[in-house]
């Protein structure tokens, strides 16, 4: 890939995924083969004067023998030097940029149980710290490719094209053309006036319907904002958490939603898909799952805790979306959720409240949060999907149509 575009996505990730600011603490949390880009993206951090970058390294591979050869019980253990990291991080907040490029069949093969009953218990141990940090430290979520990833993405050709396939519509994607901050600034722009759209309809209920079968209804928060491109800490420094990113999204009202969806994209959950799968609310909580590949997986997905078979978000995506046009599907959330609306299972965010980050955790249950150690995005736009919202004094308005913004 050309050096000169490489170094265009890792200015934009430090200037405006993670927005480093003079005297930051940041950390990167990668992969071993993202060496000579994460390098990159280092100096760039200095060159706005970061007191510190901290790179983490992890391996799939590595990984994936961890699962296949630990128990249970060591693997669901948090060592003292994980707390000790996970308390430095409430006390500095660094500021985090996690590079994904994840084999979305890494754990294909392991034992599911093994997968879903360690992630939960580790998960319920480092949650307390984690609610510590929302909503008070900057993060992004970028990708660089992997030979497997882009192998899945491009089978039958040959690796290294695969590869450079892979990056060309990963920068595409990001809106790397030579002018990315600029870009950037415009879409952020262009995000920001759906979610005041969206707000000034005061809506209470949003009903989704299209010929795959999906006849859904959910109801929001009164007085919760939309969320979407660049957000802000709770101190009020900028950053965009995803880097691509085509969304407007909110958290609904947990426990207050009915109707069957359907998945238009597969789901990548623990390096394993879940694909044509269906998902029933009854009384606001999952009450059926279908799947033709992977159900037992989705199955334990939903019980992780009692907050994994709530809604956390309901996400807005047209279905013309530079994404989904690409005609790629990358088999990794972070790109195939913004190529079509979306829902998750799990933990909402606390700064869509209309206190936001300044509410507490009791207080956010309260006012209707879901709260889980999981949060999973899972796909069901389509080019028929038709949205309608009603506002809390009964108006109706058409949201989506066919597939795309109505308003």
């Amino acid at each position: 890939m050309d050096e000169k575009r490489l170094k265009e996505y890792a200015s934009l990730l430090a200037n405006t995924g993670i927005k480093v600011l003079e005297g930051e603490e940041v950390w990167i949390n990668c992969s071993l083969d993202q060496i000579d880009f994460v390098r990159l993206v280092v100096e760039e951090c200095y060159k706005l004067k970061a007191k510190k970058v901290r790179v983490r390294f992890s391996d799939n591979k590595i990984s994936r023998l961890n699962y296949q050869y630990m128990s249970v019980k060591e693997l669901s253990k948090v060592p003292e030097y994980t707390i000790s990291e996970y308390k430095y991080m409430v006390k500095h907040l660094p500021s985090m940029l996690h590079i994904v490029s994840d084999d979305p069949d890494a754990f294909k093969g392991i034992k599911q149980s093994v997968l879903s009953k360690s992630s939960m218990k580790f998960g319920k141990k480092v949650k307390p710290y984690r609610n510590m940090m929302d909503g008070k430290y900057k993060w992004c979520i970028a990708a660089v490719p992997s030979k497997e990833w882009a192998k899945k993405v491009f089978p039958g050709v040959e690796e290294n094209e695969a590869v450079e396939k892979l990056w060309d519509a990963i920068l595409k994607a990001s809106r790397v053309d030579g002018s990315a901050l600029s870009n950037w600034d415009e879409h952020n722009a262009s995000l920001r006036k759906h979610r005041r759209l969206l707000e000034s309809l005061d809506l209470q209920y949003l009903e989704y319907k299209a010929s795959n079968g999906t006849d859904f209804k959910v109801e929001l928060i009164k007085g919760a904002h939309w969320g979407g491109g660049a957000e802000f800490t709770a101190d009020k420094r900028e950053f965009n958490p995803n880097i691509p990113t085509e969304e407007v999204f909110t958290s609904p009202l947990a426990g207050s939603c009915s109707g069957i969806v359907y998945s238009s994209r597969p789901l990548s959950f623990n390096g394993q898909l879940i694909d044509e799968f269906s998902i029933r609310f009854t009384n606001g909580k999952v009450s059926e799952v279908k799947a033709k590949k992977n159900q037992k997986l989705l199955e334990q997905m939903v019980k992780m805790d009692e907050g994994a078979s709530m809604l956390g978000e309901v996400a807005l995506v047209p279905y013309s979306s530079p994404i989904r046009e690409s005609g790629i599907l990358f088999y990794e959330t972070l790109f195939d959720e913004n190529a079509a609306c979306h829902l998750a299972l799990g933990r909402g965010f606390k700064d869509i409240l209309p206190n936001g980050n300044d509410t507490s955790n009791e207080e956010a249950k309260k006012l209707g949060l879901n709260d889980s150690i999981i949060h999973v995005d899972f796909m069901i736009g389509t080019k028929d999907l038709e949205i309608i919202g009603t506002s809390f004094n009964g108006k109706k308005t058409v949201i989506f149509k066919n597939g795309n913004w109505a308003i």
